[in-house]
């Protein structure tokens, strides 16, 4: 087992999560509008959802690995060059973060909670991005690659738990920081552009 390969993916999982993003500003605005058990409620949610595309995956990737080893290898091309692109869009996206809490509509924690894991079920570029993703970052050559997508996963929901509830908690100080420091949005787009391309590299050497 390589454990320099698991600390790599949760570096990465990392830096992804705490990147702007449509999931982790959702939890925020929810946050600062309705309160920290809100913004909690939508991370449990959003979380949960994962498990429905790690099953995928990982039954899904590990059946076409034992067909053809070549077929792998060509997914994960595709991902490299799928996160390239997503480096590509996030270079051309707008530095500035956005927080408008005006259009927030009020629900309930399960309602939020439901949003959030269909939020992400429902949502193809999750699937997509775990596809070009996880195959990168199979540690072990005699573990069953069912059993290491399932901990990557796994990894994947804890460090994405960890840090969009810390977003959440800390959903006012944030807000604050943001409006102070205009340039915090641009820091974190690079920093997500270089994640990118640093995966994709990682995954094509």
């Amino acid at each position: 087992m390589n454990y320099d390969i698991l600390f790599s993916f949760a570096l990465a999982t990392s830096v992804l999560a705490i990147s702007p993003g449509p999931d982790n500003i959702y939890v925020l605005v929810q946050s600062i509008t309705n309160g920290k058990s809100y913004g909690i409620a939508t991370v449990c949610g959003l979380i949960t959802g994962c498990i429905v595309h790690t099953t995928l995956l990982a039954f899904g990737v590990s059946a076409i690995i034992k067909a053809n080893e070549n077929v792998f290898l060509a997914i994960k091309i595709l991902g490299a060059l799928y996160l390239l692109y997503l480096a590509y869009k996030v270079y051309k996206s707008d530095a500035q973060l956005n927080l408008n809490t005006e259009v927030t509509p009020k629900k309930s924690l399960k309602g939020l909670f439901v949003q959030g894991f269909f939020m992400n079920v429902l949502n193809p570029k999750v699937t997509i991005f775990f596809l070009a993703f996880f195959p990168g970052f199979l540690f072990s050559e005699t573990m069953s690659t069912l059993m290491q997508f399932y901990i990557l996963g796994s990894i994947f929901m804890l460090v994405s738990f960890i840090i969009f509830s810390s977003i959440a908690l800390l959903a006012g100080q944030i807000k604050r920081y943001i409006t102070k420091h205009r340039n915090s949005g641009r820091v974190l787009k690079w920093l997500q552009i270089v994640v990118f391309v640093g995966i994709a590299v990682f995954i094509l050497l």
